[in-house]
């Protein structure tokens, strides 16, 4: 399986719009985390729903990847975010991600979001991808 470092270079080269950072890769789980300012926040001082869904959608892309390979057409079918609480607009957004079911198609997983490693969650997201039948990457 890819290192965290291959991974890294994999989301600069293919996924050069991502912002977050990887931090720790494991089978079946990922870390990332995206630094907060001004353009992240809306009205409130609060950090945009937008913004933690993203990186609900990298933790899960980067578990994956560091699951089954470099496959850059896994892609997205759904994903699911409860918000829980206010996340500090002064804190970065930490993702951390458990694939649940890693299946020859399908791959569901679910992200822990904190504002900075708080210990109570900001919001909680479920998601699922698709992987090609002819990946490459294993």
């Amino acid at each position: 399986m890819p290192t965290k470092a291959e991974i890294i270079d994999f989301l600069v080269r293919e996924f050069p719009q991502n912002q977050c950072i990887v931090e720790e890769v494991g089978d079946r789980s990922a870390t990332v985390s995206h630094p907060i300012g001004p353009a992240q926040l809306r009205p409130g001082d609060t950090v945009s729903g937008p913004l933690l869904m993203a990186v609900a959608d990298v933790a899960l892309y980067v578990a994956i990847l560091g699951t089954i390979g470099l496959v850059p057409l896994a892609v997205t079918t759904s994903l699911t975010i409860n918000f829980l609480r206010k996340p500090s607009a002064r804190n970065p957004i930490v993702g951390v991600c458990r694939l649940m079911k890693v299946g020859r198609i399908l791959v569901v997983g679910e992200v822990a979001l904190y504002s900075d490693r708080k210990e109570e969650m900001v919001a909680h997201a479920v998601g699922t991808y698709s992987i090609p039948p002819n990946r490459t990457g294993q």
